[in-house]
């Protein structure tokens, strides 16, 4: 059965014409490949959307193109992004084929075009697809039974505990020829998110042994935002995991195109085909210290008609000499520049009992005691700038650091304040 994967839209009124953009052509996919059914695992809103939103219309629009080409599954993702019933109303589109909802735990089957919640006592009802659907798990009510301490960890254990009671009705599907996929929404750990930063720990909510218990042949992910497979082959089958990514580009930083998915599936195979959308290219321009206008010049061309944003770190004192304005005049043929500083403090540390000092010199050792400078030498010097002309100190300075074999500076020549070559003057310093 060949099925379109898609996941995290992300709808709303900031990111439409990015999400329509992208979503638009993964419908326009899945006509032209005939796809017999299109699953969409979670995200589909960024937020809730008031129901005259352009965002939600949009939505709907396009789902009502893809219903009218095949049967259409949705996936409840997380709670903050599809807040609990707002997918519910896009079961309600008029469509040449049917939507089906799944925002509970369970099996759902696809039977002559219409979809049906799977029950194995049905054995004379002819499956073409059997999805085991594990939306997003609310926590809380984990919480409940194991404190709000343990959720977390507590919550895969959970899940691997259930996907694995899942596997003998799939074994069974298998041996009927049934194609069986696991729709789920969350994290696999050692997966990477966007920036491609491992997602490791105790609390997400799948290990990729725990996905194949399911013993699906196929397993559609939602929620992580970089495209990414697993496979296994076992007892005579190959098993594919995998993430489409979502379906645009929403924040600096992405790493790797944007992909919708077009799956093979049967009761002993799995394999897709990537196909990449149209999202927006986004530039990340960074420097340390004040920007250079001549560097972004050089690859102002390249940013043409892209999404750019230029970073600096610059100290507190260099704040002002930043020039914002010809930053985004040099970028002017960009479709968007946003410019990010971070001031640099100055840090100040407090020295206790440095002020109830009455000489300088005391306060002069005080302070490299908490700064952990040196001291050796330093009380003299400070001695002489207290006490001794400039001129005087120069003169010493040079009697002191004369070279070998020259003579001490002549009494009748030239005054002590005499300027030196910049080659004496390096003599004197090394």
């Amino acid at each position: 059965m060949k099925i379109l994967h898609a996941s995290d839209l992300h709808y709303s009124p900031g990111n439409l014409d990015e999400a329509d953009r992208c979503f638009g052509h993964a419908v326009e996919q899945a006509i032209v490949n005939d796809v017999a059914v299109a699953m969409l695992t979670g995200d589909l809103t960024d937020h809730a959307l008031d129901g005259h939103s352009p965002a939600l219309l949009a939505l709907a629009k396009r789902i009502k193109q893809l219903a009218d080409h095949c049967p259409v599954f949705l996936l409840q993702g997380t709670f903050s992004h599809e807040p609990v019933g707002l997918l519910k109303m896009l079961e309600m589109i008029g469509a040449n084929h049917p939507i089906v909802v799944s925002d509970k735990i369970g099996m759902i089957g696809l039977a002559d075009g219409k979809w049906l919640d799977y029950d194995p006592t049905y054995a004379d009802v002819q499956y073409d697809l059997v999805i085991t659907s594990v939306p997003t798990v609310n926590k809380a009510e984990l919480a409940l039974v194991v404190g709000a301490d343990n959720a977390s960890v507590e919550m895969g254990n959970h899940l691997a505990a259930l996907l694995g009671l899942f596997g003998p009705a799939n074994a069974a599907l298998r041996r009927r020829g049934v194609p069986t996929v696991l729709a789920s929404h969350g994290t696999v750990d050692g997966s990477l998110n966007e920036s491609g930063v491992p997602m490791a720990g105790m609390d997400h909510e799948f290990s990729l042994g725990a996905l194949f218990s399911a013993n699906t042949s196929a397993t559609m992910l939602g929620h992580i935002h970089m495209h990414q497979q697993w496979t296994r082959e076992h007892d005579g089958r190959m098993q594919r995991i995998a993430y489409p990514g979502s379906i645009g580009r929403y924040h600096y930083g992405e790493l790797g195109e944007k992909y919708c998915l077009i799956w093979e599936v049967s009761a002993d195979t799995a394999d897709f085909t990537l196909v990449q959308t149209p999202s927006k290219r986004m530039i990340e321009i960074a420097f340390e210290g004040i920007p250079n206008l001549d560097e972004l010049a050089t690859v102002a061309e390249q940013c043409r008609g892209a999404f750019v944003r230029v970073r600096y770190s610059v100290d507190e004192e260099f704040a002002r000499t930043i020039d914002r304005q010809a930053i985004k005049q040099i970028l002017g043929a960009s479709a968007e520049v946003k410019i990010e500083g971070e001031v640099l403090t100055i840090q100040r540390q407090r020295c206790a009992g440095i002020s109830s000092l009455s000489s300088v010199e005391e306060r002069f050792i005080k302070w490299c005691e908490f700064t952990q400078t040196p001291t050796s030498g330093l009380a003299e010097r400070l001695s002489q700038l207290q006490t001794m002309a400039p001129e005087d100190i120069a003169s010493a300075f040079n009697s002191t650091n004369k070279r070998p074999g020259q003579s001490a500076p002549d009494p009748s020549g030239p005054p002590a304040n005499t300027r030196h070559s910049e080659t004496e003057f390096e003599d004197q310093i090394v």
